[in-house]
């Protein structure tokens, strides 16, 4: 059955919820230039002109193409010893008095592979012969003195060290423990860029919540910013790795209930913990009274779900900006969404998997690899045959519907190439040109009407996706693009059209979403004006003088209803819609001119939508863009 969205005028959220890759050389094409992926500008004559001249752009230097740079993740990345774990006998199943709970923070963040660290804190990591060393004598604030001892760990932002107290100190912890755990950060830092370490607001606001080690002293000496706190025992990390990297499911649940009242309280303070993860789950000290609870650190992703009025901060989505492990983190995260509570829940059933498990099912998939459509085959004998929903149940026709004034509308689907001239030569002589093109198992779908208001229009099926040197040709002729599609098989229909009140164009071919060429082409006042995929590479195409004031991207590994409405409720509608086996990326556009009736509805169905969209016709809704690909996982 069809899966009808209702129309935007009526608001469907009532609160508010919640790929990288790098970009090509930025070289405008010339007209003798081979066919090649990357991105491609057309510059029209100026008024009174005849013709319209190419100009060739020598690429940027690299400092002038900061916003199109990516960090690459080294797949590679050493990892450091561990420390001997400690054989745990009994697991978190303890009283929760909030008393108890005067432990600061110990070290669990040990060296993972690639999956298994913090992306921001990898990109923020230092260079220990470029820095100033770790201080000997450790003494912020009204603290005692301390002698910087043996090494804990380190992270990307900073290094944790024990400190021996010089002189007095009976306990094991608190302000008067006799040995206690040093951060340090070094004052340009990432974490810190000359000022005190966002984390050191987080624990003062938390200050005295459950499950969050507490910090006894802090201050800055030389170009350190160092926390005075509790050694802790080992990370859930370390327990795995001493029972053999596999936890029963007893112990498990033990954690799993202890680690969600954690996160219930952390949550109710305002905050999202941002990097769940079995390295950041602590026990206490081995033979204090705290050996059996469960202590949650490292704050340094943490992040505001709820704003000073008290309601959830805004949704927003930017693809370019990841925060957490990549092993962890929640299918949200990756997408760049805004954090929320449920994201730290996602990043705790994949902790609680591992631990169980002994892996994840993405595990070993490189940077920039979504895990939308997860591979089956396992080495494993005796793991069993996991259902995964693939193909034709995962991938549907996504049609996008305007209110319009009535007007002639037609649309044809299933249609080969050697059909596709005489269904459009049919199409202009009743006055129609095409407004929207699609393509399913290398079959294509013309939408034409009479409401384009176009001029003339021409169109090239091309055994290659997105035709460079015809595309500049018709540049020359002032004919814009104003459709393409892709096929499975590498093939492309581009249309292009006069008519249009585009000023300037540029399009980009990518192997995957090209979010920072498009974030960078809107500061240049383009906005993305077509949009499609052949296979798994994108082809987006951005226009100036396009009639928009703003413009979002909605990229997901399925049909984002959510965020799609709260768009609409915000003014925004669908204008673009393109999706390949594993994503789905619609761009919403706010018109400069509002339009009388801002209606608009989106339809899934299995099979192309002829069946419903006489009953849309007949409610003066039109067909405003159409692709087929991914939508359930």
């Amino acid at each position: 059955m069809p899966l009808l969205r209702s129309s935007t005028r009526q608001a469907r959220l009532r609160f508010r919820k919640l790929d990288d890759q790098q970009a090509e050389p930025a070289v405008k094409p010339v007209p003798p230039a081979p066919q090649r992926a990357g991105k491609h500008v057309h510059i029209p004559a100026a008024r009174g002109r005849k013709g319209a001249p190419w100009r060739r752009v020598v690429p940027a230097p690299r400092r002038a193409r900061k916003g199109a740079e990516v960090v690459d993740l080294d797949a590679n990345l050493g990892s450091e010893h561990l420390p001997k774990a400690v054989a745990i006998h009994a697991v978190v199943c303890e009283s929760k008095d909030p008393a108890l709970n005067k432990v600061a923070q110990g070290v669990g963040n040990k060296g993972l592979r690639m999956d298994g660290e913090s992306a921001e804190k990898l990109v923020g990591a230092e260079d220990d012969s470029t820095i100033a060393p770790i201080p000997e004598r450790v003494h912020v604030g009204n603290s005692p003195v301390y002698i910087t001892d043996r090494k804990l760990g380190k992270g990307g932002f900073g290094q944790v060290y024990v400190g021996r107290r010089v002189s007095g100190g009976t306990a094991r912890t608190g302000p008067d423990a006799y040995e206690v755990a040093l951060k340090f950060e070094h004052r340009s830092s990432k974490g810190c860029n000359f000022a005190p370490p966002y984390e050191w607001q987080v624990y003062q606001t938390l200050s005295g919540c459950y499950g969050v080690p507490a910090v006894h002293y802090k201050g800055r000496q030389g170009d350190y910013f160092i926390l005075v706190m509790d050694i802790l025992g080992p990370s859930l990390w370390d327990v795995w790795n001493s029972l053999g990297q596999a936890m029963s499911p007893h112990m498990a649940a033990c954690i799993a209930v202890e680690a969600i009242s954690i996160l219930e309280k952390f949550h109710s303070k305002g905050f999202v913990h941002g990097d769940v993860k079995p390295e950041n789950f602590l026990l206490g000290l081995p033979g204090s009274p705290e050996e059996k609870k469960l202590f949650l650190i490292d704050l340094g992703l943490a992040s505001r779900w709820r704003d000073s009025s008290g309601q959830h901060v805004d949704y927003d989505q930017r693809p370019d900006i990841f925060r957490g492990t990549i092993r962890y983190a929640s299918a949200h995260a990756h997408l760049g969404r805004t954090g929320s509570r449920r994201d730290d829940l996602e990043s705790l059933a994949y902790t609680l998997i591992f631990l169980i498990k002994g892996r994840l099912p993405w595990q070993g998939y490189q940077v920039g690899q979504k895990r939308g459509r997860l591979l089956v085959n396992h080495e494993e004998d005796d793991q069993p045959k996991k259902k995964v929903r693939l193909g034709s149940p995962a991938s549907q026709w996504i049609s996008v519907y305007n209110a319009r004034r009535p007007m002639k509308q037609r649309y044809h689907y299933n249609v080969a190439d050697n059909r596709l001239q005489q269904h459009i030569e049919k199409g202009n002589e009743d006055g129609l040109y095409i407004s929207c093109v699609a393509s399913s198992a290398n079959l294509w779908a013309l939408i034409m009407d009479a409401g384009t208001g176009f001029g003339s229009q021409v169109h090239e099926l091309s055994p290659v996706f997105l035709h460079k040197d015809w595309i500049m040709d018709q540049w020359e002729k002032s004919f814009y693009i104003t459709a393409i599609a892709g096929a499975l098989n590498g093939s492309s229909l581009v249309v292009m059209s006069k008519g249009t009140p585009y000023t300037q164009q540029s399009y980009k071919v990518s192997e995957s979403f090209p979010f920072k060429w498009i974030n960078k082409k809107w500061k240049e006042g383009f906005h993305v004006t077509s949009m499609a995929t052949a296979g798994n590479r994108w082809g987006v195409v951005m226009s100036r003088n396009s009639g928009y004031s703003g413009q979002i991207v909605e990229l997901d590994f399925l049909y984002p209803s959510e965020g799609i409405h709260w768009r609409w409720e915000h003014g925004y509608r669908i204008t673009s819609s393109a999706a390949t086996g594993d994503q789905a990326a619609f761009i919403l556009s706010k018109p400069k001119r509002k339009p009388v009736d801002e209606t608009q509805e989106t339809l899934r169905t299995s099979a192309f939508p002829s069946n419903h969209v006489k009953d849309k016709w007949a409610k003066n809704l039109y067909i405003a863009s159409i692709c087929y690909g991914r939508t359930v996982s």
